[in-house]
Parts: structure tokens; C-alpha cells; sequence
């Protein structure tokens, strides 16, 4: 069974010595920006701690290697916190990210419905 979600924690840099407190196990993901609310990044994985280090959230990299990289995600990871939701298992983590996706899209639905009423009255 997914447990409830972590706290939000602020992301650690690396270059700084600090890691992620995050499962070393199956479960959920979330990365958003301090400031705005965006989400950066959500997902689920059989290791989750492994997920949170391998996201490319800033560009260390040469110039060169960039050409040929994924952009980074964000310019700062100070600007960034995370959450964490252990399961049970890889399958169990998948079928919460999946519900929880479901759950986004349908209140993102209804936000642009209402906001649609309320622009263009009849």
C-alpha cells in the first residue's frame, strides 16, 4: 500500500555535499519550483533516491557536451523542493503515479471549465 506523501524538502546541491532524503525503494516522485508551483519533474521508479540524483536539473556540463545532451530541467536546483511517496512495490508505485496523473488532469480540466464559464458568460 502507497503510504502518504513526504514533506516537502528543499532539493540538495550536490557540489555542496548534500543528498537526497528520499526511498531507497519503489515509490512516487515530485520536483516542483519554489516560487511558481510548476512541476518539474513526477514519476514513479523502483529506487527512488536513484531517480531524484540521476534528474538533470542544472547544466554543469561543458559546452560541447551540451550539444549533444537533454537541456537541463531549471537554471538553479536552490529553486527547487521535492516530495516523496514509498510503496510496497515497482508495480504499486506505478499504479499511484498513474491515479495521481488521472487526479491532476481532472482538476486541471475543471479549472479551465470553470475559467471558461466565468470569461465567456452566454
Amino acid at each position: 500500500m502507497v503510504q502518504t506523501w513526504s514533506s516537502w524538502k528543499r532539493f540538495p546541491d550536490a557540489h555542496s555535499g548534500e543528498h537526497v532524503e528520499a526511498p531507497i525503494g519503489p515509490g512516487v516522485y515530485e520536483v516542483r519550483h519554489t516560487m511558481t508551483g510548476r512541476v518539474v519533474a513526477f514519476g514513479h521508479s523502483a529506487n527512488v533516491a536513484n531517480a531524484l540524483g540521476d534528474l538533470k536539473l542544472n547544466g554543469n556540463a561543458s559546452a560541447f557536451s551540451r550539444l549533444f545532451r537533454k537541456q537541463p530541467l531549471v537554471s538553479r536546483v536552490a529553486d527547487l523542493e521535492y516530495r516523496t511517496c514509498a510503496a510496497t512495490s515497482r508495480s504499486e508505485a506505478k499504479t499511484a503515479a498513474q491515479r495521481l496523473m488521472g487526479l491532476r488532469q481532472t482538476a486541471w480540466r475543471r479549472r479551465m471549465d470553470m475559467g471558461g464559464v466565468t470569461r465567456h458568460p452566454n
